[in-house]
């Protein structure tokens, strides 16, 4: 059943679009940060041969670099100075995230409001430059080594000089985008880190489809194979687009209260309880984990002696974990499940709910306030997690699966597709949000300018 907001939203005057000045301001502004983005995108590392790159980078394809590059726009295939993106941010967001549920004195920061996230976005910002700086030295040093290995000359000048200027570079790159998407947040449209993230992937699209289709011209790949993979990629836009939309609403009561006329009356809300709690980060986890293996052998294959048995393991492994593998899909399906059920526990406390709840007076019909409630909380969100979970494995796994069946090089995974759509649903959502705001304001005037005649 729609709330009212929605039905008001969904009998929005989009005329006013043109008269809603702010909005229009905030999404020119909010292009143009993006159009930003894209040029850094382009911009090389000092000392790093482009040339040479695209040669190395081929070499290393279907490990977790390919999901990086997924997310950065390309930029770590061609080297730039936002190589790195997002990623060092996000990941220290998750672990504070996580950190602050588990370690006593962050749960304690976590409570105190206001300040306390203030506290906690500055260790996300600090463990986000200290990340970037590690990951930045390795990607330097592993530039140099990598190429050498290859016979390439990626690297014009190596030594630590190139590593010093790598790192310096790619920590000013990543900050300057973190400080780019908080502009974005503040004065454009959307959430800020969410949208240089969609705009990397989306950037990639014009690229892949034209392969696609020149595959198709050229015979390489099935009509029918091109047909089904459009199918595919629509009923998956669907199915996203149903279950991040879809809540398992709890009805709680608060007791009678006095109004103005002296009637008592019982005031009443929901508590919503989304399907996918965790969001895009289960399957992020699970395909990093189960990439990385296969990337450090990537690194290190080269020099590695087939004939020993560390390198007989090593090749055995790059076999059975290979995009496609059914045993790549069947551990990245219980990765998925695993860290859906981890994370849904670490960002919703039932025991601090029903607190809060016991606190306001509000309770469940039927189950008494305290630890009843804290059961029943955890019981139904458990249930919706099993749903959640196998949304999430099949919208992952299939793309998986077409790849394996058609053999062609599908980038646009279920984790490109669940961040496009979600940031895609919250932009809009936003821009309802502010003609809403726009319509009513329109009405506040009118309704002056009444009262002034009168």
């Amino acid at each position: 059943m729609a709330s009212r907001a929605d039905n008001i939203a969904s009998n929005l005057n989009l005329g006013n679009f043109a008269k809603a000045t702010e909005l229009r301001q905030r999404i020119w502004f909010t292009i143009g940060a993006l159009i930003v983005f894209r040029f850094l995108s382009f911009v090389p590392l000092p000392g790093v041969n482009p040339l040479i790159l695209s040669d190395l980078y081929e070499q290393t394809r279907g490990g977790i670099l390919d999901l990086f590059n997924a997310f950065s726009g390309g930029s770590l295939e061609r080297m730039s100075l936002i190589a790195l993106g997002v990623m060092p941010y996000i990941t220290a967001s998750i672990v504070v995230q996580m950190a602050s549920a588990l370690h006593p004195s962050l749960v304690a920061l976590k409570k105190e409001g206001a300040s306390g996230r203030q506290k906690l976005n500055q260790y996300t910002r600090y463990g986000a430059v200290f990340l970037c700086a590690i990951q930045g030295y390795f990607l330097a040093v592993g530039l140099e080594s990598f190429a050498a290995q290859n016979g390439l000359q990626a690297v014009v000048n190596p030594g630590y000089l190139f590593r010093a200027g790598a790192v310096i570079s790619l920590v000013g790159g990543t900050m300057f985008l973190l400080w780019l998407g908080e502009q974005i947040t503040s004065r454009g449209i959307g959430n800020g880190i969410s949208l240089i993230i969609m705009a990397g992937i989306v950037a990639q699209f014009p690229s892949f489809i034209s392969n696609l289709f020149e595959g198709g011209r050229t015979g390489s790949i099935s009509p029918m194979v091109i047909i089904g993979f459009i199918v595919m990629v629509v009923v998956l836009i669907l199915g996203i687009s149903f279950f991040e939309r879809a809540q398992r609403r709890l009805l709680i009561q608060y007791p009678k209260r006095a109004t103005q006329r002296g009637m008592m009356q019982a005031e009443r809300s929901h508590l919503p309880l989304k399907i996918n709690t965790a969001g895009v980060i289960p399957p992020i986890f699970a395909s990093s984990l189960l990439l990385l293996p296969l990337t450090i052998s990537q690194f290190a294959g080269n020099s590695v002696d087939t004939d020993s048995t560390f390198g007989n393991a090593i090749v055995t492994l790059n076999l059975y974990l290979a995009h496609g593998q059914p045993l790549y899909m069947a551990l990245y399906g219980i990765g998925i499940i695993f860290f859906c059920f981890f994370y849904t526990a670490v960002v919703f406390n039932p025991e601090e709910t029903a607190d809060n709840l016991k606190k306001n007076g509000g309770f469940i019909p039927g189950i008494r306030p305290g630890k009843r409630t804290s059961d029943y909380l955890e019981y139904v969100l458990t249930r919706i997690t099993v749903v959640g979970a196998a949304y999430l494995t099949v919208v992952c796994v299939v793309p998986e699966w077409m790849i394996a069946q058609t053999g062609i090089p599908l980038f646009l995974g279920g984790t490109s597709l669940l961040i496009v759509v979600n940031v895609t649903v919250d932009t809009i959502s936003q821009v309802q949000s502010h003609l809403l705001a726009h319509q009513y304001g329109d009405l506040i005037k009118k309704a002056k300018l009444k009262g002034r005649m009168r």
